[in-house]
């Protein structure tokens, strides 16, 4: 697909989110995805913050982007903190030679990738949180490629605060809370298949992402009624296609 239709494809799906019931997670998701697909990232990242202002991680596009941006918090050094920090984009061309933040550059090139770049979530002034790519060759992104991760990243942000907590002139802090609860339920849920199921992480929220989309239910209802007892794994079986035969999930 040319690159002018994936960057199209991708907006239509962000600005789609905008209408009432989103799920955000399922919308933070896209954009994580949308970034490698669009930007040759290795993998991206996004920390926001909840109602207490910590900075928690809300999506990843694999597990070594998710355990990074734990590092990162764990450590409370890294560029997506100091990116949250500034409100600004924060860029670093060669890990491998980073004094900055020497410990999470060295899990970093561990985890083969050796550039970063860090750009902020915001609404005008309001920074809620970053959006982190990780790149497994060295030299970062290019100027136009740091613009389109922050016009996504901006789409994104004002499709969060536009659910219908905000629009009725409620705290900001809620809907971000109600990210992270979505963001815990999915991360419980997604466990519990991997465990039943014997897959691995990324491939049990694929698949539950998959069942959602199925039957046209939000991930983060479908997350809740697993962890609640509502539904049962074997409830959702018929959902999901047999094992090994399904390809990851592109934006409709």
């Amino acid at each position: 697909m040319a690159r002018e239709a994936q960057v199209s494809r991708t907006f239509v799906q962000l600005v789609d989110s905008l209408v009432e019931g989103f799920d955000v997670i399922d919308l933070l998701t896209v954009l994580t995805d949308g970034c490698v697909e669009l930007l040759d990232a290795g993998a991206a990242g996004i920390l926001l913050a909840d109602a207490n202002g910590q900075l928690r991680v809300m999506a990843a596009s694999d597990e070594r982007a998710s355990l990074l941006e734990l590092f990162q918090l764990q450590n409370d050094h890294g560029p997506c903190l100091d990116c949250v920090r500034t409100g600004k984009p924060v860029l670093q061309q060669d890990l491998a030679s980073d004094d900055r933040w020497p410990r999470f550059s060295a899990e970093s090139v561990k985890a083969g990738f050796l550039s970063v770049c860090a750009v902020p979530m915001r609404l005008r002034e309001d920074v809620l949180g970053a959006l982190n790519l990780f790149l497994h060759q060295p030299g970062g992104v290019t100027d136009a490629d740091l613009s389109l991760a922050q016009a996504m990243a901006d789409v994104a942000s004002i499709a969060m605060v536009q659910d219908e907590v905000i629009r009725r002139s409620e705290v900001r802090a809620g809907q971000l809370q109600h990210a992270l609860n979505s963001r815990v339920a999915i991360e419980q849920a997604k466990g519990m298949l991997s465990e039943r199921r014997q897959l691995g992480m990324d491939e049990a929220f694929e698949r539950l992402r998959s069942a959602a989309r199925r039957t046209n239910r939000t991930l983060t209802s479908l997350a809740e009624d697993l962890v609640s007892g509502r539904l049962q794994l074997d409830d959702i079986a018929a959902w999901l296609p047999p094992r090994g035969s399904e390809e990851r999930l592109q934006p409709d």
